[in-house]
This record gives structure tokens, sequence and C-alpha cells, in this order.
């Protein structure tokens, strides 16, 4: 994006939690400027507007206004597809809160939708804007750390804020766990791990009592991914909220990835490589800026990247998955972008990168990182787990290889 283009106006619809950190986190982001937000309660859009100085309008406004380029759609995932759509056919582009939809009905009319109008859409897939996972993909991609075998996930989340009427615990409104929140992570293993899953098997746990009783608060999806690579998601919503407990692991056979919060703010690596690889290894603390860059998030410069090598620290020879390998060295890495205390920041600074992508996207062309189709596969995926909970059965995702 050029530093003479206007800057995209962004309306906001939905003044709700995830609207009041989004317009936040893009206050000064200089590629966009806020302009309107628009709410079914009326009083709580002129609350946000008042606060950030914008204009409270109703809906249609905001799909007339001139002044506005983009709408964020930060409503319940029930309505996501509707609003979306919408906005496209006025020729707005879309920052689209996750899921993009809650059925694949909806998502294949908001990938048609895109597809007609030459709009652009984003998805908040936050984790592709996260430094560590920037970091991981491009080791990965440079042959540092090769194929992901595994993916696990695992997610110990708090309900003290999910009281039993809230629209969460209702599928018909949020899709259920695994559309609800498990398309981050879906999505995320697909970009780690080179392409979508192609079959999904979950199984749900009942909550037995307490506030909401009846409904699934724990599941667990395991996915198939080509090449044999297998992805494993648990999410149980049933913590307090200083007991949650978040962890990614990822394995890539000769080498092991840890990542701590759902938001992750450290990343530890550990690996046996050869000659070659330690060279590369040894040089990631000179080359963590460039690593850990993502256009629109903003390092603070106190991240750390420490690199130990134990030399000769087994024979060379080694073999795994029926393939010869040379790995007598073991080296362990460490990536802190700030420790626990960072996680606000991190998450703010990877949806200000999400919606600055959108804008230069809008501007110059191309398609955002977390684009339509990415949003379209992790909402396809999810069904997928969603119908195996339902069936007991393993469920082909024939719709994503059609594709």
């Amino acid at each position: 994006m050029s530093g003479t283009a206007r800057p995209l106006g962004l309306g906001v619809a939905g003044a709700g939690g995830f609207a009041e950190f989004i317009t936040a986190a893009v206050a000064d982001l200089p590629s966009v400027r806020l302009a309107a937000v628009t709410d079914a309660d009326h009083e709580r859009a002129a609350r946000l507007a008042a606060a950030t100085g914008i204009t409270a309008c109703r809906w249609p406004e905001l799909l007339t206004n001139p002044d506005i380029d983009a709408i964020v759609v930060a409503t319940p995932p029930d309505t996501h597809a509707e609003l979306a759509i919408a906005a496209l056919r006025a020729g707005k582009h879309v920052f689209c809160e996750k899921p993009l939809a809650t059925t694949l009905e909806d998502a294949d009319a908001v990938r048609d939708a895109v597809r007609a109008t030459g709009q652009v859409l984003g998805v908040d897939h936050v984790l592709r804007y996260n430094p560590l996972l920037r970091l991981i993909g491009a080791l990965r991609a440079d042959g540092t750390l090769g194929p992901v075998q595994r993916f696990l996930f695992e997610n110990d989340a708090a309900d003290e804020d999910l009281p039993a009427g809230h629209w969460f615990w209702d599928p018909a409104a949020s899709g259920g766990i695994l559309v609800e929140h498990g398309v981050h992570f879906f999505d995320a293993a697909a970009a780690l791990m080179g392409g979508p899953a192609v079959r999904v098997q979950a199984m749900g746990a009942i909550r037995p009592g307490g506030d909401a009783t009846g409904v699934t608060d724990l599941v667990v999806a395991t996915a198939a991914h080509p090449d044999g690579a297998l992805a494993t998601f648990a999410h149980g919503f049933s913590h307090p909220r200083r007991c949650e407990r978040q962890l990614t692991r990822i394995d890539f056979g000769t080498a092991e990835a840890r990542l701590s919060g759902w938001i992750p703010v450290t990343a530890e690596l550990d690996l046996w490589t050869d000659d070659a690889g330690v060279a590369k290894l040894r040089r990631l603390p000179e080359r963590a800026a460039d690593l850990l860059g993502v256009p629109g998030h903003r390092l603070t410069g106190a991240e750390k990247v420490d690199v130990t090598v134990t030399a000769n620290a087994g024979p060379a020879a080694a073999r795994g998955r029926g393939h010869d390998r040379v790995l007598p060295h073991h080296v362990s890495v460490l990536v802190d972008l700030g420790g626990a205390g960072a996680k606000q920041r991190v998450y703010a600074e990877s949806v200000r990168a999400a919606v600055h992508d959108l804008a230069c996207r809008a501007r110059e062309g191309g398609r955002p990182v977390a684009d339509v189709d990415s949003g379209w596969t992790a909402v396809a995926t999810a069904l997928a787990g969603t119908e195996s909970l339902r069936t007991g059965t393993t469920v082909e995702i024939t719709q994503i290889n059609a594709s």
C-alpha cells in the first residue's frame, strides 16, 4: 500500500466485545480509518461510537455510505454470511470474524459472492498472523523442520463468561464448538500441513450438571491430512478462567515445536539435525526480525530467540518413517514474544495485521493470507467434525477434495 493512498474507510457491524477489541486494535493503523458502527441494539452502537469517536448508524446506512470501503462483520456466527454477502453486493470489502459461516450452504454463498463481486474478503483466522506460527511456517518451507507428521491442539478453556443462555451453547447460533472455535485450529493445521484435511472423526462429552446442563462442552476431533499426516484437536469449555491451559504441539519427525496459549507467545523447538541444519539454526537470532515479521504487526524489539546446540550428542546415523537420516546434533530453540503477559498485545497486533492485510489487498490486488477459501475450508472441516459427532462415523470431506 503506497504511503499516499487514502486509508480504507471501515464500518463495523456489531458493537459487542469483539467489536470493542478490533476497533481498539486498528485505531492507529495508518492503512484504515474507522468511520461508523451499527448494531441491532442502537444504544450499544452509540456507546461504542462515543468511545471511539466515530458515528453510530443503522445497517442500511453502512452499506450506502460512500466513505465506507470495507465492513467488519463482528456479530454472532449465524449472521456472518448474510451480512458479508450484503456488504459484498453493496461494493464493500469485508473483514469477517470467524467462522465465515455456520453451514456449508452459507459458506458456499459467501465464496460465490466474493467471486461474483470481485471484492476482497478476509477472515479473522488470527493465527495466520501470529509471529510464532509465521516463523514455524518459514522454517518448514525452507526445509529446516521438514513436513508435519502430527499437529495437536489442546484447549482447556474457561466458561465463566458463557452462562446457560449464551448464544455459544446454541448450535443454531454458534454452529457448535467445532465451528465457533475449532475453525481457528483446523485452519492453522491446514496452513502448516500444506493442505486441508480429507476426513474427520470426532467424539464429544455431555455436561452432567451445573449451568447449561446437557450441552456438549468437550469435543475431540482427529483429522487426516494427505501424505499420512494427522491432526488432533481437543476443545473443552468447562474451566475457571485462572485454570485455562492451551498447548499446541507440532511433530516434524526429527523436530518438535511446542507453543503455549491459544494465542501463542512462546515457542520451544527441540530437534536433531546435521551440520547444515546447525548452521541455519545458529543464524536464527540474527534473522529474528525477518522471521517474526508480519506486516501490520508491530514487534517490540524485546523478542528473544535463543539457540542452544549440543554437537555430536548422538550417533550420526538415524532412521525414521522408513528413511535414513544423518542427525548427530541436538538443538533447542526458545522464541519468546514477551511471555504470558504479552498475550493481549500479541492478539491485538495479530488482528491489526489481519485488517492491514485486507486494506493492502483492497488497494493493491491479490488475496489476503486468510482469504475466503481458507475460511470456507475451515468451516467445511468443522462441519465434517460436527457430522461425525452426530453420527459416530468418520466423515469424508468430499467437498474439499472436489475443490
